[in-house]
């Protein structure tokens, strides 16, 4: 009996383990069905907040009866001076025909020496001041920024991606606008009431705009070249570009400048050749214009960037932090471009 009972228990024991993993299984499909079926029910009945979502009329407002306004711009790229209905001066000045000279013809094979700089103008500099100067009297903003986008706006040239000085990537309306507006990016904010703080009595929508006023800085790109045939120093600025300043979190402090967009400087020679520059001495007929400026060398700047000694292709301050340093250095390359022309010749 004994034995008859030792071979039947790892029977009854086997028999048990299986009917327990079976049930354990069983469980399992039942409980994935069960959140399946939970799972359709959600989806087939979302939750309250989505309900209501969906029920809100066409015309819904989330801020309620409250009224929304703009905040008042002023300045900006769109203001317009009213013109002059009469001749507004002893005689009537005629500027429109003006072009400009063309440039000399470089060979490639009489360079002998080409070095490529970037400088920036900063028009606070008192020899820079013609760049803001802000009269209508012609019946448009003479400030040069503003000469810059009217030229755009009208067509005369093409604005190119701040994203690189090689002219790769031209702005349509849409993207030159957004550049020139500040980003296009625009706030809301509550008006409470004096009275009752608990209120809220309208709603002010502020846009970020630019003002022409907030340009202080452009950036020239511009090579010079030793041509064997003349014996002498030519300088060909290729691009120019107005640049926003950056400030920190204080609205105060500079933090840097970034290009808006370029513009590709042979372009614009002719639209420059027909606005007058502003002379605090003489504001008569033989004015400068805007051509002559650039091409006569008329106003400060400093090197930020150079192709000399560069392999790492870097604007001088991310190699050398003390500002003062780098103007140091922008000076440097000044002299040696000068010494390079003075050394070729024997006195």
């Amino acid at each position: 009996m004994l034995k008859l009972l030792l071979k039947v228990l790892p029977l009854v024991l086997f028999f048990l383990i299986f009917i327990q993993d079976a049930e354990a299984q069983r469980r399992g499909r039942n409980r994935n069905q069960t959140t399946r079926e939970q799972g359709n029910n959600q989806g087939n009945n979302p939750p309250a907040q989505q309900m209501n979502n969906n029920n809100r009329p066409s015309n819904y407002n989330p801020y309620g009866n409250v009224p929304i306004e703009m905040a008042p711009s002023s300045g900006g790229f769109d203001e317009k001076p009213k013109m002059s209905l009469r001749v507004d001066g002893a005689f009537e000045k005629n500027i429109g025909e003006r072009t400009p000279l063309p440039y000399e013809h470089l060979r490639a094979d009489d360079a002998l020496f080409m070095h490529r700089v970037w400088r920036e103008i900063d028009i606070r500099e008192k020899i820079n001041g013609v760049f803001r100067y802000k009269s209508d009297e012609s019946g448009y903003d003479q400030r040069f920024v503003s000469i810059l986008v009217r030229a755009v706006r009208e067509g005369k040239v093409t604005a190119f991606s701040a994203d690189d000085d090689r002219f790769t990537t031209p702005l349509d309306s849409a993207s030159f606008e957004k550049a020139i507006s500040g980003g296009g990016q625009c706030d809301t904010q509550a008006v409470y009431n004096l009275i009752d703080p608990t209120k809220i009595d309208k709603y002010i929508v502020n846009c970020n705009s630019l003002n022409p006023d907030d340009i202080t800085k452009f950036r020239i790109k511009e090579d010079w070249v030793f041509d064997r045939e003349a014996s002498r120093m030519f300088v060909r600025i290729i691009g120019i570009a107005p640049m926003k300043t950056i400030y920190s979190v204080d609205k105060k402090t500079e933090r840097g400048a970034t290009p808006l967009f370029w513009i590709y400087y042979p372009d614009l020679r002719p639209v420059l050749a027909k606005y007058e520059v502003y002379n605090p001495k003489n504001m008569g007929q033989s004015r400068m214009t805007w051509e002559e400026l650039f091409e006569s060398r008329m106003f400060s700047s400093y090197i930020v960037k150079s192709t000399m000694d560069n392999p790492g292709n870097k604007f001088l301050r991310s190699y050398i932090k003390d500002p003062i340093l780098a103007l140091l250095e922008g000076e440097n390359i000044k002299e040696k471009i000068f010494n390079f022309e003075q050394n070729l010749w024997e006195y």
